[in-house]
C-alpha cells in the first residue's frame, strides 16, 4: 500500500464512510487536533520520568485514536464499525488525578508552565488538549458529538495538569508562582 494517494492534492479529504470535505473543514480540525495531541502524548511517555505510566498514557493515547475515528466519521451509522470510548474512561483519568494530588502540595497560585524539559512537554500537551476539546466542542454545535467525548477531553486536560505538578515534584523542580504585577 503507498503512503501517497494524490487523492487529497485537491485540499478535500475523505471521511469514514467514504464522503470528502476541505480539509480546512471542522470536523478535519476537530480530529486534526486530536492526532497532534496524541504525538504530544508520545513524546511525554518518552520521558524518563514517566516510565511508571506508561501503561495508562498508551491507554489514553489509544482513547484518543477511538476519538479521532469516531469524529472522523459523519454518518451515525457507520459509528458501529468504530470501537466506542471505553465506559470507564472519564474515571479511571480521575482516579490517576486523585492518586497522584495525594502527594502534591496545595496550590496556593496559579503555576507558570515550565521548570524541566519533560513538566514543559508536559504543559504543552495541556495546551494542545484544551485546543482539541475547544474544536470538537465548535463541531459539536453543527453536528452530534458524543458527550463522553467532551467530558474525556476535559478530564484529560486535568490529568495532564496534575501531571506535570506530579513530574515536577519527582524531578524535585520547585513550581514557580504567577505573582501578577501591579
Amino acid at each position: 500500500m503507498k503512503i501517497y494517494t494524490k487523492t487529497g492534492d485537491s485540499g478535500k479529504t475523505g471521511l469514514f464512510g467514504g464522503s470528502r470535505v476541505s480539509k480546512s473543514h471542522v470536523r478535519i480540525e476537530a480530529y486534526g487536533t486530536i492526532d497532534e495531541l496524541n504525538s504530544h502524548l508520545g513524546l511525554l511517555r518518552d520521558q524518563e520520568v514517566n516510565q511508571s505510566r506508561v501503561e495508562l498514557i498508551v491507554q489514553i493515547q489509544e482513547n484518543l485514536f477511538t476519538i479521532g475515528s469516531r469524529l472522523a466519521t459523519e454518518d451515525p451509522s457507520q459509528l458501529t464499525k468504530i470501537p466506542t470510548l471505553p465506559e470507564d474512561g472519564v474515571s479511571q483519568l480521575e482516579e490517576a488525578i486523585d492518586r497522584m494530588d495525594e502527594s502534591l502540595a496545595p496550590m496556593k497560585n496559579f503555576i507558570l508552565p515550565g521548570g524541566h524539559p519533560s513538566v514543559s512537554a508536559g504543559h504543552i500537551a495541556r495546551c494542545v488538549c484544551r485546543r482539541a476539546e475547544r474544536r470538537v466542542v465548535t463541531l459539536s454545535e453543527v453536528t452530534e458529538v458524543e458527550e463522553n467525548i467532551i467530558h474525556y477531553l476535559n478530564r484529560l486536560s486535568d490529568y495532564l495538569f496534575v501531571l506535570c505538578r506530579k513530574m515536577g515534584s519527582e524531578l524535585e523542580i520547585e513550581e514557580t508562582p504567577w505573582k501578577p504585577r501591579g
